[in-house]
């Protein structure tokens, strides 16, 4: 059975040990947990800056009420 991790695991894991991406999870939280507070806040920031970047390159998107 094949689900979709996205949107079934947003308040945690479902398959528990049965997770194809455990693997994932586990570098993760090595990551976290041997990476400074200062560079993962950076790191959170340059996301923030970037994601704004994208946003004001876009055109406006118009929305138009329907009949």
């Amino acid at each position: 059975m094949e689900i979709n991790c996205a949107e079934m695991c947003k308040n945690g894991c479902v398959l528990g040990d049965k997770c194809p991406n455990r693997q994932y999870t586990e570098q993760a939280s090595n990551f976290i947990s041997e990476t400074p507070l200062d560079k993962l806040l950076d790191i959170a920031d340059e996301a923030v800056r970037k994601k704004a970047r994208e946003r004001a390159s876009a055109p406006p998107q118009w929305i138009l009420p329907e009949d």
